[in-house]
């Protein structure tokens, strides 16, 4: 054996693999093409013809799929993690996050977007750290758990929205004699796809002065009184600096939608289906740069269109019952359920909800998604199917 063919024969072989195939706007298949696909491969080429269907398909085709997860199931097994994972360092949080059937077995609820339950049992501390990802925490059920950013303890009690921006230092303690679970919403395999991401422990424990319980945060104090923005206040990192958007207020908006509408005068989106999005205080913004937060109150007996968007989105039914059809796949949804719109599947929900399962007689969707990235960089789009 000569030199040169046994370091031909060593030589690591290449992931690139083509086929050719006979086939409309394809080359003719022949000895000679054969051939000029076996130099792509050794030279790690990759030729647009064979690839444009997938690249550049007519729309976009999502690698996620529809899919619910069942809040009862989801909070059994966080019960479960609670007697049986440590909350400090080393597992750091207690989250367990929505894995997308389609997406191989990743942690991802999206391709961009991450959801997941967090458990804090009493009397426990989650420590300190800080990382570059967005970040939301929202409670569908439950209080007595207080996020600490920056120093500021923040309540979270069923109904509120509490946005993070990245590089914030929080911790969570839990002040009271019952569990508590929540949803977190972050931009984890956005960062994870650009290879963007930073992470920093922080104290294991925090301060005597921040374990207190106020009803309202600092931030709330400042910013949280509508329509009205602090003069001497202006914020140095991007995102809200509003650290709670409080259900009373999201609640008595949506209300009053439906009953301007019931009164002739407009203002929900389609008949029965009024809605909010979570802004930014200071400028009117998203409450998060790669994040957006709505809320959906779908009156009873009404049906909202079908509806597809580039980008995805993340939902959990926070009271009442309906059907919800994402794509192909049709689901009876109630309170804490959670499930996933891929980009361009067409969503719409009907509401079955009444007094004896909803406290404002509707079904109420909280909606997550990744819109302001496509935004950002004119991709979105939006379709409403007839």
């Amino acid at each position: 054996m000569t030199h040169s063919s046994l370091a031909h024969d060593s030589a690591p072989r290449s992931p690139v693999r083509l086929k050719a195939v006979a086939a409309a706007g394809q080359p003719e298949v022949s000895p000679a093409l054969e051939e000029l696909y076996r130099g792509f491969e050794r030279e790690l080429l990759v030729p647009l013809w064979t690839e444009i269907g997938d690249l550049m398909p007519a729309h976009p085709r999502s690698r996620a799929m529809p899919h619910l997860w069942r809040w009862e199931r989801l909070r059994e097994l966080a019960a479960a993690a609670g007697r049986l994972v440590p909350v400090g360092r080393g597992g750091e949080r207690r989250a367990i996050a929505l894995a997308n059937p389609a997406l191989a077995g990743r942690p991802f609820a999206t391709p961009t977007l991450w959801a997941a339950i967090q458990y804090l049992m009493p009397g426990e501390d989650a420590p300190e750290h800080r990382h570059t990802q967005h970040a939301f925490r929202f409670v569908v059920e439950g209080s007595g758990v207080w996020t600490v950013v920056g120093g500021d303890p923040v309540p979270m009690n069923r109904g509120d929205f509490l946005p993070q921006a990245g590089w914030n230092w929080h911790a969570h303690h839990n002040a009271t004699s019952e569990p508590m679970a929540w949803i977190d919403g972050l931009d984890i395999p956005l960062q994870y796809a650009t290879e963007a991401q930073f992470f920093e422990f922080g104290r294991v424990e925090i301060d005597p002065a921040e374990r207190i319980t106020p009803r309202r945060s600092r931030s709330e104090r400042l910013w949280g009184h509508p329509g009205l923005r602090p003069l001497a206040a202006t914020p140095t990192t991007p995102g809200s600096p509003l650290l709670s958007y409080k259900w009373e207020y999201t609640d008595a908006a949506l209300r009053d939608q439906l009953l301007l509408e019931k009164e002739g005068y407009g203002g929900t989106v389609e008949p029965g289906h009024a809605a909010v999005r979570y802004a930014n205080p200071h400028d009117g913004s998203d409450v998060l740069p790669t994040l957006r937060a709505e809320f959906h109150r779908v009156a009873r007996g009404a049906e909202t269109a079908p509806v597809r968007e580039t980008g995805s989105s993340v939902y959990q039914v926070f009271d009442g019952s309906g059907v919800v059809t994402v794509g192909e796949r049709t689901w009876t949804v109630g309170r804490g359920d959670l499930f996933v719109v891929p980009s361009w599947e067409p969503f719409s929900a009907r509401s079955e909800a009444g007094t004896d399962d909803s406290d404002s007689g509707a079904l109420d969707l909280f909606r997550f998604s990744d819109a302001p990235v496509f935004e950002a960089l004119r991709l979105h789009r939006t379709q409403k199917d007839a």
